[in-house]
């Protein structure tokens, strides 16, 4: 059985944006990909609302995609794939970061991966990176989100460039889903149906 690790934020975690409850394991993108995929893989759901790729939440605890990614990695593996969706987060006025800086948050975590022994008899496994959409208007996360509508369309070049440079596979969600309007932030159930998809045909081009 091929062993695939979604890790992500509250869009992998299924944050639904009308009632910030959570969608159920058929409505989210990693049920909706297991479900594409059928028998023969396994997917492991790892998403935490508020995960930013390497930066310290000075509010919120235990958020930082780096101090977890490395334990989780050993205690998964055998992985053949990880999926990386993140940086959303990272667009908060809090961190006064640019798009160029998450890029940067988000190489060191394909890093991560690649440099360690989580695959395949002690390979690394394979990296799919995926930039999340824009956000869109933004309501209830206006202003903890200040600024994050501009820096956020910059995410999916730089996350192509570093792809590119780390020779990972690449996937830009906007090409693909839009954030809801309902907050601007998370994905609608429909927009999980179609990345689920996506995501299961990138997977069978890589390790399919």
């Amino acid at each position: 059985m091929k062993r695939i690790l979604c890790f992500g934020d509250s869009n992998t975690w299924g944050y639904e944006p009308a009632t910030g409850m959570r969608y159920g394991s058929d409505a989210r993108w990693t049920g909706v990909l297991s479900k594409v995929l059928g028998t023969g893989y396994e997917i492991i759901e790892e998403g935490l609302n508020g995960r930013t790729t390497v930066l310290d939440d000075p509010y919120e605890e235990y958020k930082n995609g780096r101090d977890y990614l490395i334990p989780c990695l050993e205690s998964q593996r055998p992985l053949d794939l990880v999926v990386l969706m993140l940086g959303t987060n990272d667009l908060k006025a809090r961190f006064g970061v640019s798009a160029f800086d998450i890029s940067k948050g988000i190489e060191t975590l394909v890093k991560l991966i690649q440099n360690g022994e989580s695959g395949i008899r002690g390979k690394p496994p394979e990296v799919l990176l995926i930039a999340p959409p824009p956000v869109a208007k933004l309501t209830d996360y206006a202003e903890m989100f200040a600024g994050a509508d501009f820096k956020s369309q910059g995410l999916g070049g730089q996350y192509a460039r570093v792809a590119k440079e780390m020779n990972c596979a690449f996937m830009d969600a906007s090409t693909v889903i839009v954030s809801s309007p309902l907050d601007g932030i998370h994905f609608e159930a429909g927009e999980h149906q179609k990345l689920g998809k996506a995501v299961a045909v990138a997977v069978g081009k890589l390790i399919g």
